[in-house]
């Protein structure tokens, strides 16, 4: 560290000095200009280069048992080009283990191959949608998934629940970019400013992301339990209470990720205010089905505590409303 005193011209501003050999390796001369930026405790920051042109940034990598991990790795840390390159040949499955990689990951599309090289190359810029607009994008999906999973599981509908799980993909596509896009403004300042955020947001926005990740993934499992059932009618004295349950759950869902986007914390409250309510709901059901049929009480249990799942990980949204609107008033 290095220490320096600031001084005070007759008229009244403030100067410091800069150190001698950092204004070289940069390449400071007189009449330079400096970027400086005030971040949320009140650092300053000081860029030489804030109008320089953004470089891509390129990785090589070797066909090994992890190449997918490998390629997704490079993908969120914001590598703009990810080179797979063997020593002999890349082998058929090893080629289609990576378009199948690739193919999860937005954006990322194979521009060169040949027998001993594939070239990767992301499309978007390290900024291109902001963090907010991709969160909710992936919650769209979410969303969508919950409701049509509850669907088809009260309905029967295989082929409903089908389409629900093949759109799980989606939704991990958007949550990796978002990962992507909060580590780039983690890295350049400049980037949060653009989108409105600080880096502090940038763990909040990751913690809601994964929340609605597994969202995602609850609705999956009622899905395949819409599967396993099949016969619509093995609970029709159930489906009343389970879709009040569903109705009440999917309302705190919405709730908590609106709490979450306008930073309110009046309806992060009611997220958690209807724990009460919901816990109630859950138990009689839990109870009514121990009564009922030992075939089907599982399957139908195992359901509704998936969507009971859901509703833990809405309190867990509507939690983070809290920090973020403690950060808002840091900064005023």
């Amino acid at each position: 560290m290095d220490l320096r005193k600031v001084q005070r011209t007759n008229s009244g501003t403030f100067f410091v000095t800069l150190p001698k050999n950092w204004a070289g390796r940069v390449g400071l001369d007189k009449g330079s200009v400096l970027a400086i930026t005030e971040s949320i405790d009140g650092c300053l920051s000081i860029d030489p280069q804030h109008d320089a042109e953004y470089k891509p940034l390129s990785a090589v990598i070797r066909p090994t048992p992890y190449l997918s991990r490998e390629i997704v790795g490079k993908y969120l840390l914001g590598y703009d080009e990810i080179r797979v390159e063997a020593r002999n040949n890349i082998s058929s499955e090893e080629r289609a283990l990576i378009k199948e990689t690739s193919s999860r990951l937005i954006g990322l599309e194979i521009v060169e191959e040949d027998f001993a090289r594939i070239v990767l190359q992301c499309l978007l810029g390290p900024t291109a949608s902001s963090p907010e607009k991709i969160l909710k994008r992936e919650y769209n999906i979410a969303a969508s998934m919950h409701r049509d999973g509850l669907t088809a599981f009260l309905e029967g509908d295989t082929s409903l629940a089908q389409n629900v799980i093949a759109r799980d993909v989606e939704v991990n596509r958007f949550y990796f970019l978002l990962v992507r896009t909060l580590r780039a403004v983690i890295q350049n300042p400049r980037a949060g400013e653009k989108f409105g955020i600080h880096s502090i947001d940038c763990l909040d926005y990751r913690l809601c992301g994964s929340l609605v990740e597994t969202i995602g993934d609850r609705s999956v499992e009622i899905a395949h339990k819409a599967i396993a059932l099949r016969d619509s009618d093995a609970f029709r004295m159930m489906a009343r209470s389970i879709k009040m349950f569903h109705s009440r759950v999917f309302e705190a869902q919405e709730t908590a990720l609106k709490a979450f986007f306008t930073h309110n914390v009046i309806l992060a409250e009611e997220v958690r205010d209807a724990r009460i309510k919901i816990e109630k709901m859950f138990r009689e059901i839990e109870l009514s089905l121990n009564k009922r049929s030992a075939e089907f009480g599982p399957i139908i249990l195992a359901a509704v505590s998936s969507m009971h799942r859901i509703f833990s990980h809405s309190v867990d949204i509507a939690d983070l409303v809290m920090p973020r609107e403690s950060h808002k008033e840091v900064r005023a």
